[in-house]
């Protein structure tokens, strides 16, 4: 991969995580929205990719965290919903 296709990656991925933070924080979006780990599991992801391109292992393994958290908390919130999806 590109260097620059590689840090492209990265900031969309970063871009993500503060997007979602920003929402949560002003209140635009709470931890039981799936939206908001979305936002974390794309975040995860992009940065994953990102920082496992760079031999950045411990930024990949909390990136790659955060994604598994993401996308636990979004089964999480439809497996508890008591409304049909």
């Amino acid at each position: 991969m590109t260097e620059s296709l590689n840090e492209f990656i990265g900031w969309f991925g970063a871009g993500a995580f503060v997007v979602a933070y920003m929402l949560l924080s002003v209140k635009v979006l709470s931890s039981e929205k799936v939206l908001y780990h979305c936002l974390n599991a794309a975040g995860g992801i992009l940065m994953s990719v990102s920082t496992y391109n760079m031999h950045d292992r411990p930024a990949f393994f909390v990136n790659f965290i955060w994604m598994g958290i993401a996308f636990f908390s979004i089964i999480r919130i439809y497996v508890l919903s008591p409304r049909k999806v």
